[in-house]
């Protein structure tokens, strides 16, 4: 089939051209103002408890979350001045009657309760809900935040909470991808000179990265028709498709060239790359596509997104290489050669490095096993202390608005009244019949270690005493035939403490059925919904990618080899991630506010690109490994050879792909950066570390048992594993991919 494919890709190549660039142009005509419909949420099961009590509180009542606050600050004076309170009261009608927004109370509304007052009196806080789902929440406050950033001779006032969060954290990822699109081109392309050192041969990989990355975006598009889809998604489109445009180009070129150089022309030449190294390109996309379309057994459409994306990429990033990259060789030519700023004289077979350091480490395998596998758990410990949470206004830089108002509130009140627990009960009839019950209720949950005051249809309760009668505002706390109760916390909302809070809340005693919701709560859900998938995400990973090494190898120990390594290499990248961004190591260096936790959702996705990039680069050693032996049957031989050839070719394209993920991490939202230096260490440690020393030592150690298999497993290979299309006839030179 491959043959067939390359030939095809010769003998049309003038029609795959056209078909591209026209492919190009549409998708960037239809896809390219994809980040305008895509959505910053996402982090939140649908089918949770908390989001199911936000959804009954917005269908029920017409209310939900405070997903606005403004913070007002007095000139001088307290905020209980006359003209400060005058102001404050006319700031909160006007707030109230802006069209988008359902309701808005603040601490002179509510009779001047003393948890919306600072410590010191000078500042005060307004409460606000903005009406609609997400999407419409974000665009909504683009409008409200500058309009109410503002001053006087009386007050000045600040926006902060989740809504003007999560718009400028939308807003900063944009301008990062921007900067970190300006920063990769650049110093990727003098990269691909010095690697090809051809200047037409250094643009290959660059048009096959342009081609992935806007087809994935007119992908991403589409998608958005049918299902949300998250905007993070876009940095993984990028780095992805660059990433793996590079990988994928430079095991096509190169093997090009080593067939070249064999001394086939050119036709004859690109059929046995797409034979070769295309079948290894068509494999390790296979394993990073399956990789990644874990993601999708989470019911959490911020990590289905990167799924939608990753699949994309992946799948139009191996098409480039193996039909458009051989059809454009093929119009090229000789000229794929053309302003060549250096030559490139390949070694003979067994002088180069690579070669050298397989020999040395296959004389002491087992102690060097043992010292690198020690070294891998020593980097991964930390990892055993890990904290998960979710994202907060600290994840931007300090220098935002959002996060300057929302570090206020943190230091100067004593409760998170935006990151109140709502407590809802939709089957109560005629809730105002049963104000014994919900007042017993309420002074129960006031009783519980962590909560600071608890607001209800009957008033305000604080450590089981009520401090505040029912006023105007407490009818938003009934409806006809349901009530609901704000718990608000004394804790930080995103905290271990902040969590117990949830438990405790929901272990209390309910005269009617209820269900919990609240930032704190969306953290306990989140974390079941997400680590209850692991294990089927984890098995899925785990039994395509066994089946797929074991097709391509006839290999039962290979496949199981492959994990192995790339388990021990992810738990040192995850034992760093944890040293850096949770306990603070160079945080002021990399410019991020550590919070004591990782961000729940990144460690899932770092896992599945990662290891889908580990199983790529164990594809292209493997592939080269298992052709030199079916060649010579000499195990040790086959080692050494295979990493010798795709030794420089590898490291080349992981040394690129750390560029892109560098380029990541400069972004200013931490868990961007997180994903961008999680990255960058876990492909220059597989690339370098692993399969430079592991993977020989391994191979060493299992000698021929490397290549075997049971009987019935043995047969079901030949008949159906996949293996090139024919035998080399002898050991070409120094390049090549497959």
């Amino acid at each position: 089939m491959l043959t067939r494919l390359g030939r095809a890709a010769v003998e049309h190549r003038r029609l795959i051209l056209i078909v591209s660039l026209v492919g190009f142009v549409l998708a960037g005509v239809f896809g390219g103002n994809v980040a305008t419909k895509l959505s910053t949420a996402g982090f939140d099961d649908p089918n949770a408890e908390s989001t199911l009590a936000d959804d009954t509180l917005e269908a029920e009542f017409g209310s939900g979350q405070a997903n606005l606050i403004l913070l007002v600050t007095a000139k001088s004076g307290s905020v209980d001045d006359d003209a400060a309170a005058a102001a404050g009261q006319a700031l909160t009608e006007e707030l109230q009657a802006e069209p988008t927004i359902a309701q808005a109370f603040s601490y002179w509304s509510l009779g001047s309760p003393p948890p919306l007052k600072s410590g010191d009196g000078s500042q005060a806080l307004v409460l606000a809900r903005i009406a609609g789902d997400e999407d419409a929440v974000d665009e909504r406050v683009e409008h409200i935040a500058p309009k109410y950033t503002r001053g006087d001779d009386t007050i000045t006032v600040g926006v902060g909470s989740i809504a003007q969060i999560f718009n400028q954290v939308g807003t900063q990822i944009e301008s990062d991808l921007r900067k970190a699109e300006l920063i990769t081109f650049p110093i990727v392309l003098i990269m691909l000179v010095l690697v090809f050192g051809s200047v037409v041969a250094a643009g290959l990989p660059l048009a096959v990265g342009a081609l992935s990355v806007i087809g994935t975006f007119l992908v991403l598009r589409v998608l958005t028709l049918f299902t949300p889809v998250s905007i993070y998604s876009i940095n993984l489109t990028t780095a992805m498709g660059l990433g793996l445009a590079i990988d994928y180009s430079l095991f096509i070129v190169s093997r090009y060239r080593e067939e070249v150089r064999a001394g086939k022309e050119s036709t004859e030449a690109i059929v046995r790359t797409v034979e070769t190294a295309g079948r290894t390109v068509i494999f390790s996309a296979l394993t990073v596509a399956i990789s990644l379309a874990a993601l999708l057994v989470f019911p959490l459409y911020f990590l289905r997104s990167f799924a939608y994306a990753g699949i994309a990429v992946v799948g139009i990033a191996m098409i480039g290489a193996v039909v458009f990259l051989p059809a454009l060789l093929a119009v090229l030519g000789p000229r794929v050669d053309k302003w060549v700023l250096w030559h490139h004289k390949p070694k003979d077979v067994g002088e180069g490095f690579w070669h050298r350091l397989a020999v040395v480490v296959m004389r002491r395998p087992l102690a060097i096993t043992v010292a690198v596998v020690a070294l891998m758990l020593f980097l991964g410990a930390p990892f055993l202390n890990v904290r998960f949470g979710l994202p907060d206004d600290r994840v931007l830089p300090e220098s935002a608005t959002g996060r300057q108002v929302q570090d206020e509130i943190r230091t100067n009140f004593s409760s998170a009244e935006a990151s109140a627990l709502t407590v809802v009960a939709p089957g109560v009839d005629r809730p105002a019949e049963r104000r014994d019950e919900i007042e017993s209720y309420a002074e129960a949950l006031s009783q519980v270690d962590g909560v600071a005051r608890v607001d209800a249809l009957t008033g305000s309760y604080l450590a089981g005493q009520q401090v505040a009668e029912p006023g105007a505002a407490s009818v938003r706390f009934a409806a006809e035939d349901a009530t609901w109760l704000s718990v608000v916390p004394s804790v930080e909302p995103m905290s271990a403490e902040g969590e117990s809070l949830v438990e405790d809340v929901r272990d209390v005693a309910a005269p009617f059925e209820v269900s919990v919701g609240g930032p704190s709560a969306q953290l306990v859900d989140s974390k079941e919904s997400i680590f209850g998938k692991v294990p089927l995400a984890g098995l899925l990973i785990a039994v395509v990618t066994f089946t797929l090494l074991f097709l391509m190898t006839g290999s039962v120990l290979v496949p199981v080899k492959a994990l192995v390594l790339n388990l021990l290499s992810l738990s040192a990248t995850f034992g760093a991630m944890v040293w850096i961004f949770q306990e603070g190591h160079f945080a002021d260096t990399l410019g991020f506010t550590a919070t004591g936790t990782l961000d729940t959702t990144t460690p899932i996705l770092m896992f599945c690109v990662a290891f889908g990039l580990s199983m790529d680069y164990e594809v292209f050693l493997l592939s080269r490994i298992k052709e030199e032996y079916d060649l010579t049957g000499d195990n040790a031989r086959s080692v050494a050879t295979g990493l010798e050839r795709t030794g420089r070719i590898v490291t080349a394209a992981a040394a690129l792909l750390a560029i892109v993920f560098v380029a990541t991490a400069t972004s200013a939202i931490s868990f961007i950066k997180l994903f961008g230096v999680g990255l960058t260490l876990a492909v220059i440690m597989d690339a370098t570390l692993i399969r430079g020393t592991l993977v020989p030592a391994f191979m060493k150690l299992a000698g021929r048992a490397n290549w075997w298999a049971p009987g019935p497993l043995r047969r079901f290979h030949e008949r159906w594993g996949i293996s090139d299309a024919e035998t080399p006839a002898a050991a070409p030179a120094q390049g090549g991919g497959s």
